[in-house]
């Protein structure tokens, strides 16, 4: 579930957008979860053109986006357009 504070963004405005450094804090077992559904996210989108919202953290704040993935490393998340969220500022993966 997506926390009412949370900022709805588009895609489209990912590249105005600052990311600390630093990962936010999530357990070993959640990291492992979270790698689980991007998987599945980047499956459903390369092959039914599924979208899914991606919860992070930017510099200001909680915010989401729903999008398609296309892929992701250990570094990033990649969506349409080439636009790219750092895996280590991602909270949560939901499909819709």
């Amino acid at each position: 579930m997506i926390p009412a504070t949370a900022e709805k963004i588009e895609k489209e405005d990912l590249p105005r957008l600052t990311f600390p450094k630093e990962a936010v804090h999530l357990s070993e077992e959640h990291r492992r979860a979270l790698e689980a559904k991007l998987d599945r996210a980047r499956t459903l989108g390369n092959t039914e053109h599924d979208k899914c919202r991606i919860l992070f953290k930017d510099s200001e704040g909680m915010k989401y986006v729903e999008c398609t993935v296309w892929s992701f490393d250990k570094g990033s998340i990649v969506l349409k357009y080439g636009n790219t969220i750092p895996l280590t500022r991602v909270l949560d993966v939901q499909m819709f």
